[in-house]
């Protein structure tokens, strides 16, 4: 969930889709970052949706291109059906993923909630001047992605029980994999334009990223990383309400002639805790996938911008 520019003079970026995402401008050198974010469980065991939930609320931050400082607990608890030990596992898993990102979870607040809630709160800073922006691609810029598709296919098909332990294991993995890297490089080698590709799906989120900053975008489906098991199981039919519902926004503005039904829903699948894409020049790509890869991150080159009127074409 991303950014778009603010009227407020203190306020450089605000968020587009609920006010999750927000920077205010402190000084010159510093500005703070502050986002929410608060899912339902998509995988069994308490400390894993805890450690989902905190990669996931955090993200926010570091596709902003900020280092994130503290945060706060949102628990919506059914203290009545629940266990309070998993409530434990669950505020343990969030912990383990702060201490890795080197930030601080502070305290929370807990309501009575008749299906489980959880999130973050998360607090941190920037330099105004390397502030990535939804509205920061530039023509010639080459677009990268730091993780595969098809987390929302995947959690579907395994609350309905048709998802085997390996693909579920490979999707958590993916799911719990910090996005901090892939900000440091995206910064590092210039990169102006960025979101993290959470419930909007890839088209979604690469669809705001051209209107915003006035640019079109081409996209390579082959070039596109997906987890294992992804599109066989679209195949079958596993497909979430919501990224039925993103194709059929995306449409407004996509160009895809041949294009498969699977393939175009993969791409619109909506993800939770999902990679960052950004824009960096031609001749930076090799180095960049070389700095992701190294560090455990796909650094797929997926497709490339040009000046234009925010058409996704895919090609």
């Amino acid at each position: 969930m991303r950014h778009t520019h603010s009227h407020h003079p203190d306020l450089l970026v605000g968020s587009d889709t609920g006010d999750d995402a927000a920077v205010w401008s402190l000084s010159e050198d510093r500005a703070l970052v502050a986002t929410v974010d608060v899912i339902t469980p998509i995988v069994d065991g308490a400390r894993i949706w805890g450690r989902v939930a905190a990669t996931n609320s955090v993200s926010d931050v570091y596709a902003m291109g900020g280092r994130p400082l503290f945060a706060l607990n949102i628990v919506g608890w059914n203290s009545a059906e629940l266990p309070e030990q998993q409530l434990t596992e669950l505020l343990a898993g969030a912990s383990e993923v702060a201490a890795e990102n080197g930030f601080v979870i502070a305290g929370g607040h807990t309501i009575d909630d008749p299906e489980p809630k959880f999130g973050l709160s998360v607090t941190g800073e920037v330099h105004p001047d390397r502030v990535l922006r939804n509205s920061g691609l530039r023509d010639g810029d080459v677009l990268v992605l730091s993780k595969p598709l098809g987390s929302g296919i995947i959690a579907t098909a395994a609350k309905a029980g048709q998802a085997s332990q390996p693909t579920i294991d490979g999707m958590v993995d993916v799911l719990c994999r910090s996005n901090a890297a892939p900000a440091t490089v995206a910064c590092d080698f210039g990169a102006t334009g960025a979101t993290d590709v959470t419930g909007f799906g890839l088209l979604g989120h690469v669809g705001e990223l051209a209107r915003s900053s006035g640019v079109s975008v081409t996209l390579e489906p082959g070039s596109v990383p997906l987890l294992a098991g992804a599109r066989e199981l679209a195949e079958d039919g596993y497909v979430p309400g919501g990224s039925m519902r993103n194709l059929e926004w995306a449409r407004q503005r996509l160009d895809a002639p041949g294009i498969d039904r699977t393939t175009l829903l993969l791409l619109a699948d909506a993800q939770t805790s999902g990679g960052l894409v950004f824009g960096v020049s031609r001749e930076d790509t090799v180095a960049v996938r070389a700095r992701l890869h190294e560090q455990g991150h796909e650094g797929a080159v997926i497709g490339h911008v040009k000046a234009g009127d925010g058409t996704i074409r895919l090609r």
